[in-house]
């Protein structure tokens, strides 16, 4: 998982898993609408924050280019549709032995992620192969079952230009 902030507030986000990627349950590119539930199969997912905000912002990415974009008061409370961000771009390729992943986003006009300010980013996947089977990613994993939207989560800082 990479990302990269540029100037102005946009975001690219990479995800790259390796192996034997046709054991992947990854379903077809289709319109790149918003979608809800993209969790429940293979999905990639972005959470970003200020480092003095309880408040944040949930992206999720799918193989599929659909995608959802969620804003929380504070833990996993006040959830509701993020509606003044833009859709991501996003970019899949897939070969016998590697996917990647790449959405780009424009956070720079969200009021609640100031330029410049601290961004905090938690970085997440939910990969289900194609016989059920989910494993869950993450950059950090707080203690006990896998949490994304757990503070011990958000491990990568990003400080302004």
């Amino acid at each position: 998982m990479e990302v990269a902030r540029r100037r102005g507030g946009g975001i690219v986000f990479s995800y790259f898993v390796t192996g034997r990627t046709g054991d992947l349950r990854i379903p077809p590119i289709t319109s790149a609408t918003r979608a809800d539930e993209l969790w429940r199969t293979t999905c990639f997912e972005a959470f970003v924050r200020t480092s003095a905000s309880s408040g944040y912002y949930e992206f999720n990415f799918a193989p599929s280019t659909q995608w959802a974009a969620y804003e929380f008061s504070r833990y996993r409370s006040g959830m509701r549709a993020a509606t003044d961000i833009a859709a991501p771009r996003i970019e899949v390729q897939t070969s016998p032995e590697l996917f990647t992943l790449r959405a780009s986003l424009e956070l720079g006009r969200l009021p609640s992620l100031p330029g410049d300010a601290v961004w905090s980013f938690g970085l997440s996947a939910l990969l289900e192969e194609t016989n059920g089977r989910k494993s869950y990613w993450a950059l950090a994993h707080p203690a006990g079952k896998p949490d994304f939207h757990h503070s011990d989560c958000f491990a990568l800082e990003f400080f302004p230009a």
